[in-house]
């Protein structure tokens, strides 16, 4: 199956190289940095040690950055080299890591930019926290005999149900890894029947992530400009759910004097969708943008469409329904952590199961609540805000449940000691580290 795989991917240039042509047109790919997909980097690989992290996307990003501090810290003469494969990520990385850390973009499969690319980066060490297995680039980093972990690791049902038909394939690749730290024991179980070795439970790593920032600035003049007003929000919308925000904002303004509905939609490239609503549920809109307006009185919803300052809505509202949960297009569910620590009050819909355990764990605890239906979740919002004391009372057990899992990064830097002990000589030099390409890839 793997020869198959390699032979197809290295017979592909042509298509890949058109797939990523379509996706800078389309705003996918960094136009100035799309050679970097192809394992063609312009930056100059630092000389001494160096630890290589490839974090998916976004949310898997995010989780690095604890982490990174960490091994800064413990590991201050080291240079951290982050990928991932998003515009958006690397939006994030450029403004969140350290000097002794800096972002490419992660290569797509193909055996020769596999090859190239760690030809040219030659890590000494690589932390792996992304779900989707690379057999080409897992394959190399076996033959190259790079220390490597497979870090908040996770599997879910169907996919530990279709790497069963390829067990001999799954351990093979799993092999690749010394370590595997899996978010939960039942993710543990799913690694252990498919082979692979030394695999421990270590919990989420997204719990030990330091809680979003926000523009202090920012936050005082919005603070001012809604001071008077009843807040809730709803994070990282996708469609269908800026639609239920304002009929709820519709509904629940009969009973509420100057209620706020605040969205903050996941991609703001979806604007022109959103300002179609004001006329269908007669409310009025206002877009805080580039140039951060701000709503006033007059304004029913205010909708962020900005990037990164989720941390900022999160410190305004005293309650936030999570995105993805009750949308059209399947859910998945997003991140309920980052609101918990900023003492923000959680509700959420059925559709979360891309982060079931997580959800499942704040459901258990009491630290969320969980809502059925649109119907649901205005009762839900209604009640909260007619109850400051309840209201408090749950935003007190969402932040002390996620308090009380944040030592997971503890847990995490004491599995990883032994590997990353290949980063205490300072003196390696980027030539130390054999640079043979394996046939397949010449």
């Amino acid at each position: 199956m793997r020869h198959v795989y390699s032979f197809i991917m290295k017979n592909s240039s042509f298509a890949l190289k058109h797939a990523l042509k379509k996706r800078t047109k389309k705003g996918k790919e960094d136009p100035g940095r799309v050679n970097e997909r192809m394992g063609n980097p312009k930056k100059e690989r630092p000389s001494g040690a160096l630890l290589w992290i490839h974090a998916a996307s976004v949310g898997e990003a995010q989780s690095t950055l604890i982490l990174i501090d960490r091994i800064t810290k413990q590991y201050p003469q080291a240079h951290i080299l982050v990928t991932t494969g998003t515009v958006t990520s690397a939006e994030l990385m450029a403004k969140k890591l350290p000097e002794s850390a800096f972002h490419q973009y992660y290569p797509l499969d193909h055996p020769k930019w596999v090859a190239q690319f760690l030809d040219h980066w030659k890590p000494d060490a690589i932390l792996w926290m992304e779900s989707e297995l690379w057999p080409n680039m897992l394959g190399e980093i076996q033959n190259r005999h790079i220390p490597a972990a497979l870090v908040n690791a996770k599997l879910s049902p169907q996919s530990a149900k279709n790497w069963r038909i390829l067990k001999k394939e799954a351990q093979r690749l799993l092999g690749t890894f010394k370590v595997i730290l899996t978010q939960t024991e039942e993710y543990q179980s799913y690694f252990t029947e498919l082979g692979a070795k030394n695999v421990t439970a270590a919990g989420n790593l997204k719990y030990s992530a330091a809680p979003l920032d926000c523009d202090q600035k920012e936050y005082d003049r919005l603070n001012k400009a809604t001071s008077e007003r009843t807040i809730w929000l709803y994070a990282s919308t996708h469609s269908g759910e800026e639609e239920i925000a304002c009929n709820i904002h519709r509904l629940l303004s009969k009973d509420i004097n100057n209620l706020l509905t605040i969205i903050v939609p996941r991609h703001p490239e979806r604007r022109k969708d959103i300002e179609k609503l004001a006329e269908k549920y007669s409310v009025s809109m206002k877009f805080r943008g580039s140039g951060h307006q701000m709503p006033d009185e007059t304004h029913d919803i205010y909708v962020a469409d900005t990037i990164g300052e989720l941390g900022l809505f999160y410190r305004l509202a005293p309650l936030a329904c999570i995105g993805r949960s009750l949308s059209n297009d399947g859910g998945g569910g997003h991140n309920p952590i980052e609101a918990a620590q900023l003492d923000c009050a959680i509700l959420h819909g059925p559709l979360v199961q891309n982060l079931q355990q997580i959800y499942d764990g704040f459901d258990e605890a009491g630290a969320a609540i969980y809502v059925e239906s649109e119907k649901d979740l205005q009762n839900r919002i209604q009640k909260l805000l007619a109850d400051p004391d309840g209201l408090n009372a749950l935003q007190n057990r969402s932040q002390s449940y996620v308090q009380q899992q944040a030592a997971v990064i503890d847990t995490i830097m004491n599995k990883l000691e032994t590997m990353l002990s290949a980063l205490d000589n300072s003196d390696i030099s980027p030539q130390s580290q054999s640079s043979h390409a394996t046939d397949q890839n010449t």
